[in-house]
Parts: C-alpha cells; sequence; structure tokens
C-alpha cells in the first residue's frame, strides 16, 4: 500500500455502499470505517481498514470521506450534528455517493463551505451486482478540480466517471437515469401487453428485442438483475427515485408531469413485468 495515496473514510456499508468500500480497500487506498453497527463491518472482512469509534476520529483520520446513506437527512446528520464536517481538516473532500435531491446536494456544500471543504454529489448507477463487478457509473456534481482528484478513487469502483457539472449536477444526472429507466420498463410492459393479446410465444420474442435495435438496458435487467425474487423489494426504491426526481424538476410545473406519470407506472408494473416474462 503506497503512503503517497490520500486516506479515504467511508460511512455507509449497505448494499452499495459495502462493494464501494472494498474496491477502495483493494485499490490500496488506505480505508477508515466507521459503521453504527458494529457488525455492519462484517462486509469488509478480508479487506485492508481501520476501524475508527466515531465519527470525529474518522473525520480527523483522513483525507477524503465517502457518504453512502438513504436519505439527504442522513447526510447533514452525519456532516453536521455528528461532527464530521467540524473535525475534518481544511482542503479535505466529502463525497455523497447516495441518491436525493439536488438542491440538498447543494446545502450540504453551502454547510461545509465555512470549514474549507469541498463537497462533491457522486452517485452511482448499475445496482448491487454492477458494484460487485467493479462497473458502476459515477455521475459526479462539484468542481472539476476536485473531480479529478476524485477520479482515481471512483475508478476503483466504476467503469465510467462522469463530470456533469457544479454542486447538484450529479443528482441530477442520477435522476434523469433513474426516470428514464423507469419511462423505459413502460414501454416494455406496454409491448408485452400487446404480445399476449396476440398469444405470441413471449421468451423468443424477449430474444429479439434484446437483441435487436429495440434493446435497452431496462429491457436487459429484467431476468439478470430484475426477478421475481427481488422485485418487490426494487419497486419501493424506484417510487422514492420518483419522489426525488418530483421534487428536483418541481420548478418545472406540469412541464414534467407526463415523464413523471410514465416513470412511474414503469415503476408500478415492475412486478407485472416480470412475472410476464418469467423472470
Amino acid at each position: 500500500m503506497s503512503d503517497t495515496k490520500p486516506r479515504v473514510g467511508f460511512i455507509g456499508l449497505g448494499d452499495q455502499g459495502a462493494p464501494i468500500a472494498q474496491a477502495i480497500a483493494d485499490g490500496g487506498y488506505p480505508l477508515h470505517v466507521w459503521a453504527r453497527r458494529p457488525e455492519s463491518l462484517a462486509v469488509l472482512d478480508g479487506h485492508a481498514f481501520t476501524a475508527q469509534p466515531g465519527i470525529a476520529e474518522l473525520a480527523a483520520a483522513v483525507d477524503i470521506v465517502g457518504l453512502c446513506l438513504r436519505e439527504d437527512a442522513d447526510n447533514l446528520q452525519v456532516a453536521v450534528d455528528g461532527g464530521l464536517l467540524a473535525n475534518l481538516r481544511r482542503g479535505s473532500v466529502l463525497v455523497n455517493h447516495g441518491t436525493g435531491l439536488p438542491q440538498a446536494a447543494r446545502e450540504l456544500a453551502r454547510r461545509a463551505e465555512p470549514y474549507g471543504v469541498e463537497v462533491v454529489d457522486a452517485p452511482v448507477s448499475g445496482g448491487h451486482a454492477v458494484a460487485l463487478a467493479r462497473q458502476l457509473t459515477t455521475i459526479a456534481g462539484g468542481d472539476a478540480r476536485v473531480v479529478e482528484r476524485l477520479t482515481p478513487i471512483f475508478r476503483t469502483f466504476s467503469k465510467e466517471v462522469i463530470h456533469v457539472g457544479p454542486a447538484g449536477s450529479g443528482q441530477y444526472g442520477k435522476l434523469f437515469n433513474n426516470t428514464l429507466m423507469m419511462m423505459n420498463h413502460q414501454s416494455v410492459l406496454e409491448v408485452m401487453h400487446l404480445a399476449q393479446a396476440l398469444e405470441l410465444p413471449i421468451q423468443p420474442l424477449l430474444d429479439v428485442l434484446r437483441s435487436g435495435s429495440a434493446s435497452s438496458f431496462a429491457l436487459q435487467a429484467i431476468g439478470p438483475s430484475i426477478t421475481s425474487a427481488n422485485v418487490h423489494h426494487l419497486q419501493p426504491l424506484e417510487l422514492i427515485d420518483m419522489q426525488l426526481f418530483s421534487g428536483a424538476v418541481d420548478a418545472l410545473g406540469d412541464q414534467a408531469h407526463e415523464v413523471i406519470e410514465r416513470a412511474v407506472g414503469g415503476a408500478r408494473g415492475l412486478d407485472e413485468l416480470t412475472a410476464i416474462v418469467g423472470a
């Protein structure tokens, strides 16, 4: 392990956060971790890391901190109430890998400014299986120089690192990506309804659609990544994403209504779609 590499802290070892933290450690970055429940650290067995007893101690030990928490409120709780910002050195970087509102990303950056801490919103796209394969797409919002500084770390778990723009832009990129995927699911469901009405064999038709010019990630994911076994876990998450998207584009008023309705329809129909294709 090279001593020249920045020390990276990480908080949030869930389905997405754990593979990211594992990849950072395996990339040779000194990894420091804090978890509210010590048993959560078991996901890092076999990977080099240092467990810290608290948020303040983690902040004091690192140059960069990654958060992969459930909600925007969790980020503020850890960063402000938990003392993360107050204990980071000036020039440190706080990275938010969770999905949330662009407005909240900008607020976190504003809260960090008096401490001399840079903030990058860098949600990831791809899901748990893609995270395990270290093939995520990282969508970054923030200062271009800071994103460039972070890119070698992001590449330990990403196939693509895309700098979208200033603070909040990463969240916009992630939410637009998820919204379009759900709209595509709605389109697939409508096509499958027509195929059923004509009593066409579904599996050969699926082979055509997946191999031909109609193919999309939304279509390819039904079966390998989205199945009848996990669809009832994924559906609520997609609907939460649509609530976030609705909040992110609230200033557009009714202009976004049709897009939101179609995407919500795709999320709600996901269980029916997996049943039709036998996933």
